[in-house]
């Protein structure tokens, strides 16, 4: 009897985080969206003056009066500037000052791969993932093209500031690495006094139990349980990427597209594959959350050094507090009311 009212509580638990990530999800894209039509609306109703000349940031220019760039690295689910409309994951910074830039990444990808996307986001070029890591993992070695890099001086005589957020904290933490490793192929020179400092802000580093509670199994912190919201997830998202939907992707994306899960690319038994757990991300590993688990923060932390000419700092946060030996959030207006629940649930 008590076994089933355990089921029963477990079925209740995914329900409510089910329906608080679907509205969450909704409330973030339609203020997005509703953001759009009112930026449109007001160019259409207000235009400028056509004598007027606006000045443009040009992406390789960005070294105003011989200061360094301020990168900001979004976390998962993240994303930088272009998506989501005129929505910004570090509420505006980039608008404020054209030192400030912010990088699209893959908002699923493993910390790997964004650390590959991070590099030729900023030099430029091809992101190549490595021959030897892409035929392990069963994706393309190549992914998107940057004609432009955003800052292609880039080198220890032009070293960049680093700010990274939750997982991308660690994404810096691994470019870094990369970077002493002189792990960019083409790229013989590069060193780890290319980063001049890290900053982070409720950096991911050591792993986070939370995803345990959400599905994947703590003896391995790679397989999911067989009913779990990660597993709801897992699904939507691999739908999603197979049907492809190019407004959809331009307005927001999972950072996929070397694994090539298009319908156009595999058809529907390559879906079938998917779904089935025998191929793509979430069948090999080489997706984010298993890099957030104890166990992989381990894996890659023992790979990772930090280095005497760089500057660290870490900034710890939490909204909540402990009343009468429960969890609560530390105050009403200082969390979403769909987030509300996921709160008491930690």
């Amino acid at each position: 009897m008590i076994r089933w009212w355990v089921y029963a509580f477990e079925l209740a638990e995914l329900f409510v985080s089910s329906v608080v990530h679907l509205l969450f999800g909704i409330y973030i894209f339609s203020t997005a969206v509703a953001g759009e039509l009112s930026r449109a609306l007001n160019e259409w109703s207000f235009k400028p003056n056509e004598s007027i000349q606006v000045k443009r940031n040009d992406p390789a220019g960005t070294n105003v009066d011989g200061l360094p760039p301020i990168v900001l690295v979004h976390g998962i689910f993240g994303f930088g500037d272009g998506r989501c409309g005129s929505l910004s994951y570090f509420a505006g910074a980039e608008k404020k000052d054209e030192r400030v830039l912010v990088p699209d990444l893959g908002s699923l990808t493993s910390v790997y791969d964004r650390a590959r996307e991070l590099f030729y986001y900023l030099k430029g070029g091809q992101v190549d993932y490595g021959e030897e890591h892409s035929k392990a993992y069963g994706h393309s070695q190549f992914g998107r093209i940057y004609e432009q890099g955003h800052y292609p001086e880039w080198d220890e005589d032009h070293p960049i500031h680093f700010v990274g957020h939750s997982t991308g904290a660690q994404v810096v933490r691994v470019m870094q690495q990369m970077l002493a490793d002189k792990a960019f192929k083409g790229y013989e020179n590069t060193s780890e006094n290319w980063v001049l400092s890290l900053t982070s802000i409720s950096g991911a580093f050591n792993g986070a139990t939370r995803l345990y509670v959400d599905g994947l199994l703590p003896e391995d912190g790679k397989t999911m349980k067989a009913i779990c919201l990660l597993q709801l997830l897992r699904l939507a998202f691999i739908i999603g990427c197979w049907l492809d939907i190019p407004w959809l992707n331009a307005f927001y994306n999972l950072g996929f597209e070397h694994f090539n899960m298009s319908w156009k690319k595999v058809g529907l038994c390559g879906l079938v594959d998917y779904l089935s757990g025998n191929a793509g991300p979430f069948a090999t590993g080489d997706w984010v959350l298993p890099d957030l688990t104890i166990q992989g923060s381990i894996r890659i932390n023992c790979h990772l050094k930090t280095f005497p000419n760089t500057y660290y700092f870490s900034y710890a946060t939490k909204c909540t507090r402990k009343m009468l030996g429960f969890t609560v959030p530390s105050g009403i207006l200082g969390i979403h009311p769909l987030l509300f629940m996921r709160v008491l649930q930690g």
